[in-house]
């Protein structure tokens, strides 16, 4: 069983601000995992195996280091879909933050100045954190509409697609050649194995989960 206790990494180049991190992290009962180098970060992703991450998570994460730099490292989590269930903050300097908001314009959940407020550090932190849990629910509640999605035969599906269109049951039975009864058959069955009870909430279920119509593929 997966862990959903939120985790907060740290991957900065510094030893002493690592630590400073943990420890504020501590005092608002946040754990956190240090990194000393966006390699070692991504050694231990490459690690992994599976969807990731499962629980809660957000990453502070330096602009500067030597080797890998934390802008190199965020553009490949963008590249491997991450920073929507890991919101990134980048720690910056002062000469840094032109780059930070560039990389915020392109997705980072936000930046910090160094020095930074404490507090509001956490409270960034803790709002991404929250973002974090709102992308898991919605990925997991995506994964239980598609395999609900695949009970549904290839008749149930034509039905549904039709249903979705806002057609009523007179004009999908002209569609698909079949009687008015035999569409509200396939119609109720589609709504118990959704676990709906109008197109309406059907049709808001697959919009908020799956983005779009699901192809063919998606099952």
């Amino acid at each position: 069983m997966t862990s959903s206790i939120p985790m907060v990494y740290l991957v900065d180049d510094e030893d002493v601000v690592r630590d400073a991190l943990s420890w504020l992290l501590r005092s608002r009962r946040l754990l956190s995992e240090g990194y000393a180098s966006a390699e070692a970060f991504e050694a231990m992703l490459a690690a992994r195996s599976g969807p990731w991450p499962t629980a809660p998570s957000c990453l502070l994460l330096d602009v500067r280091m030597p080797g890998m730099s934390g802008l190199s490292l965020f553009d490949r989590l963008v590249e491997r879909g991450l920073t929507e269930a890991l919101p990134v903050i980048f720690l910056t300097g002062h000469g840094d933050v032109p780059t930070a908001v560039a990389a915020v314009k392109r997705g980072a959940f936000d930046f910090v100045e160094k020095p930074f407020s404490d507090n509001a550090l956490v409270d960034r932190v803790e709002q991404a954190l929250a973002v974090s849990t709102q992308t898991l629910a919605l990925r997991r509640e995506g994964e239980g509409v598609r395999k609900r999605l695949a009970e549904l035969t290839e008749r149930e599906r034509d039905v549904m697609r039709l249903v979705v269109e806002g057609r009523p049951n007179k004009l999908i039975a002209d569609a698909l050649g079949i009687s008015v009864r035999t569409v509200e058959v396939h119609r109720a069955r589609v709504f118990e194995k959704m676990d709906v009870k109008s197109a309406v909430e059907l049709t808001n279920l697959l919009r908020e989960t799956m983005g779009t119509w699901p192809s063919a593929n998606s099952t």
